[in-house]
């Protein structure tokens, strides 16, 4: 399926809990939001007033439905503020940091942010007031680009050019899926975790998705026609969704079958 006003190429993916997906793409100034059958919903513009427009990166959502993106240009986390006297909500400041690139929120509700340039990713909750709380930082990491929860509370990180760290939920390193499996990476790009404890990772140089389960060797799912995967997203019912930024699509796999 292809969003309708992505051109550019699809890139930060997310699927709330109530079956939408959420997606950045190109130089697009907004978040376009999609039911599984590739119908547009809404777009939500990314404008504030100091800022103006500003191209979001990657986009998560909360259980509780808030919207938080990533701003690389302006070094930023905005949320997306709804009020009584604002329905249609604004864009506030959760967070500013020197290159924030890939977002995701943890199953505590936790907003997790790679920073690239400095080589780490930062954890951090939002206060009553919206104020950010600073959490420990992982830090020594070789540009990471992408994050996403992983099984037990833990977090995976892909590195541009290298691997995908794994840590748990305690910040504490596990090592990486190419040190624990063998496996070797092209260029690691989206990471997800499904509800079985498998992690998942698009590997962009070499156009593939692959599976690590809780045990045993790694599984190169066979999805065809991926041009450049980028994000990458599970969704009900053993399916996987990829940004293919190589041919301005998002697609819809089923991947679950593959492991029976």
């Amino acid at each position: 399926m292809v969003p309708t006003g992505a051109a550019g190429g699809p890139r930060g993916l997310h699927c709330s809990s109530d079956g939408l997906l959420f997606l950045t793409a190109g130089a697009a100034t907004c978040v376009h939001v999609l039911d599984l059958e590739g119908r547009s919903i809404c777009h939500l513009p990314c404008h504030t007033p100091r800022a103006g427009p500003f191209v979001p990166e990657d986009v998560a959502v909360t259980a509780s439905g808030l919207v938080v993106v990533s701003d690389l240009v302006h070094g930023a986390v905005h949320a997306l503020k709804h009020t009584a006297w604002d329905p249609q909500g604004h864009w506030v400041i959760a967070g500013t940091f020197p290159s924030p690139r890939g977002l995701a929120v943890d199953a505590l509700g936790r907003f997790l942010v790679t920073d690239y340039v400095v080589g780490a990713v930062h954890i951090f909750k939002l206060g009553p007031t919206w104020e950010p709380r600073a959490l420990p930082s992982v830090l020594g990491l070789e540009g990471p680009c992408w994050v996403g929860p992983g099984p037990e509370g833990g977090l995976a990180v892909s590195e541009e050019f290298g691997d995908v760290q794994l840590f748990g939920s305690a910040c504490q390193p596990l090592g990486s899926l190419g040190t624990l499996t063998g496996h070797s990476f092209g260029h690691p790009a989206g990471v997800c975790s499904d509800s079985e404890g498998n992690i998942i990772v698009a590997d962009e140089q070499r156009r593939k998705v692959i599976l690590f389960p809780r045990a045993g060797p790694p599984i190169c799912l066979l999805l065809e026609g991926l041009k450049r995967p980028l994000g990458v997203a599970c969704v009900p019912q053993g399916r996987l969704v990829v940004a293919d930024s190589g041919d301005n699509c998002i697609k819809v796999y089923q991947y679950l079958g593959e492991l029976d």
